[in-house]
C-alpha cells in the first residue's frame, strides 16, 4: 500500500558515516525524508538516531551494494511504499589498492566495478521509474579529479569514476527533456573522510574540510 508524504524523499548510498552521513543529517534537517543504505547496520541506526533526534525522519535499508538483486528490491520497497523519488545520491565508492596498472589485483578490480559502476547503473535503473513520478527529481553522483585527471597509481578507482560521470551524463542527456530529473556531478574534493586517510596516510586531517561541507554541496545541488 502506497503511503502518503508531503516531505520530498531521498535515497543516500554510503550514508553510514563521512559525506553520506553528513548529506542525510542536512537533508533531514531541511524536511526530507532519507532513505539510508550503507553495508553496516549499527553505524545507519547511528545516522538514523541522530536524524529522529533533531526531529527528522529516515529509513535505514542496510545491504551490500554487491548485491545487485537487493538493489532491485529497495526499487520496488520504494515504489510500493511511496510511489516516487525525488533525489537519489550515488555517494558510496571504494578505493582499492593505490598500485601500477599492471599491478592491479583482478579480483579487486571485479569489485570496484562492481561497486563504483555495475550498482550505480542498477541503482539508477531502480530508480529510474520512481524519479519520474517526483515533480522534481535530482540525481547527485559523488567522483573525484582524478576521474578527468589522471593520477599515477590510481588507474582502478579513477577508471570507475570516469565511466560513471560518463554514464551519468548520458542518463541526464536521456530523460532531461522527457522529465523532471535533473543530474548533477559533484567532486566534494579534498575532505576529512575514512577513504582521505586511507589514500594519503600522512596527511593532517585538520587540514581538510569536514564532511558537512562536502555536504552541503551535494545538498545545493539537489535544491536546485
Amino acid at each position: 500500500m502506497t503511503e502518503t508524504t508531503d516531505k520530498p524523499l531521498a535515497l543516500i548510498t554510503g550514508a553510514s558515516r563521512g559525506i553520506g552521513a553528513a548529506t542525510a543529517e542536512l537533508l533531514a534537517a531541511a524536511g526530507w525524508h532519507v532513505i539510508l543504505t550503507a553495508r553496516t547496520e549499527k553505524a545507519l541506526a547511528e545516522v538514523d538516531d541522530r536524524i529522529h533526534a533533531a526531529g527528522g525522519t529516515a529509513t535505514i535499508a542496510p545491504f551490500d551494494l554487491a548485491d545487485f538483486d537487493a538493489i532491485d528490491r529497495l526499487g520496488q520497497a520504494i515504489g510500493g511504499r511511496w510511489g516516487r523519488l525525488d533525489a537519489l545520491i550515488l555517494n558510496a565508492a571504494l578505493l582499492g589498492t593505490l598500485a601500477p596498472v599492471p599491478h592491479l589485483n583482478l579480483k579487486e578490480w571485479d569489485q570496484l566495478v562492481a561497486i563504483n559502476l555495475t550498482a550505480n547503473m542498477r541503482l539508477i535503473r531502480a530508480a529510474d521509474p520512481w524519479l519520474r513520478q517526483a515533480k522534481a527529481a535530482t540525481l547527485v553522483a559523488v567522483t573525484s579529479s582524478v576521474a578527468a585527471s589522471p593520477r599515477a597509481y590510481w588507474g582502478g578507482y579513477a577508471a570507475t569514476k570516469a565511466a560513471l560521470e560518463n554514464l551519468v551524463h548520458t542518463y541526464g542527456a536521456e530523460v532531461r527533456n522527457i522529465s523532471p530529473i535533473r543530474t548533477h556531478i559533484i567532486d566534494p574534493g579534498a575532505t576529512r573522510t575514512k577513504m582521505r586517510a586511507a589514500a594519503y596516510p600522512g596527511e593532517d586531517p585538520a587540514r581538510l574540510k569536514p564532511p558537512e561541507d562536502a555536504a552541503q554541496m551535494i545538498v545545493e545541488a539537489v535544491m536546485q
